[in-house]
């Protein structure tokens, strides 16, 4: 007798992508702008110890700090870590350690990388020196990255000192790209899930303990800690157990705004899924509003649910589905 294969779970790549905006104050803002002009600046903290990169509030006793001190663009590796296969975006294409780099007049040290062609060619205490970017725009990749210095350029001994001169266009702002490349698995139980919706089905499974049918399913019951297997179809149709009404209109989302975004407890469901309500003036949604999918041609999920034109559901019917 041959045992039936195991049914197929999904895996697709998936990508999460957003721009990070951030303001940056007087001390993190003079650090980014100094190095658009070559310049590498610490902050001196109440007992002299200079932090680098710079922070507002000294780490020990959150004192306030401004006292910014520039130092040197050489310096020592404290510890490293190689990197045989750099991906993109990545500071270098070729193999590279990251390092730890304490520079001259520094107390604390600086990640970078350091550009050296194997990883028997860095060691601790080694002594490295800024190359700097070609094109600078206030940022932390100013500093290209760090290469091994033998020689002694007279830096060492110029630096630290009192830092006041000030750069003309301060940098006050930063605007960068944050981005995650990976492959996701839904699991068996999802798996079944979306199976399900390519046929205008909704799937979820039910807790043998509780009874209570998750959708979507998460292969086990979170309040019983037990897995879930019977597999329950719920709705189609469902009540509206609460909703927010979205009036700022969403990048690459061709949907006008307002519209109103709820909570849905399908019928036969234990708890409520959330999805666009359509067909109905944003302002007239409400809580208890009887509502049905509207499926896209070849969709694989709801576009957005309708009203059904049923009373409204009476309050006690889900009040513990919100």
């Amino acid at each position: 007798m041959t045992a039936a294969p195991p049914p197929e779970v999904l895996r697709a790549p998936l990508v999460v992508e957003f721009p990070f905006t951030r303001s940056l104050g007087p001390v993190q803002g003079a650090f980014l702008t100094a190095l658009r002009e070559r310049t590498v600046l610490g902050v001196r903290t109440s007992d002299g110890r200079v932090l680098v990169p710079p922070v507002e509030y000294d780490p020990v006793d959150s004192a306030e700090l401004r006292d910014l001190v520039e130092v040197a663009p050489t310096g020592t590796v404290t510890t490293w870590a190689w990197n045989p296969d750099p991906r993109p975006q990545q500071p270098l294409p070729t193999p590279f350690a990251w390092v730890l780099v304490r520079l001259d007049g520094a107390d604390t040290a600086l990640l970078h990388v350091l550009d050296v062609p194997a990883p028997d060619t860095v060691r601790t205490g080694m002594r490295v020196r800024i190359r700097w970017a070609g094109e600078r725009s206030g940022a932390i990749t100013d500093i290209a990255c760090f290469e091994p210095h033998d020689g002694h350029d007279g830096t060492e001994a110029a630096r630290p000192g009192p830092y006041s001169a000030g750069f003309p266009d301060p940098v006050t702002g930063i605007v960068v790209p944050a981005r995650l490349d990976y492959t996701y698995s839904p699991g068996r139980a999802q798996t079944a899930y979306i199976k399900a919706l390519g046929d205008r089905k909704t799937v979820g499974e039910r807790c043998p303990s509780c009874r209570k049918v998750y959708v979507p399913p998460r292969g086990a019951c979170p309040t019983c800690g037990v897995a879930t297997g019977e597999q329950v179809e719920v709705g189609p149709r469902g009540t509206v157990t609460t909703f927010c009404i979205v009036n700022i209109k969403a990048k690459n989302l061709d949907i006008e705004v307002p519209y109103v975004y709820a909570h849905i407890a399908l019928d036969g469901a234990g708890l409520a899924l959330h999805g666009r309500i359509g067909g109905i003036p944003y302002d007239q949604v409400r809580m208890g509003l009887r509502v049905e999918p509207v499926w896209t041609e070849g969709g694989r999920f709801p576009d957005h649910y309708r009203p059904t034109g049923e009373p409204d559901a009476d309050y006690d019917a889900y009040k513990e589905l919100l």
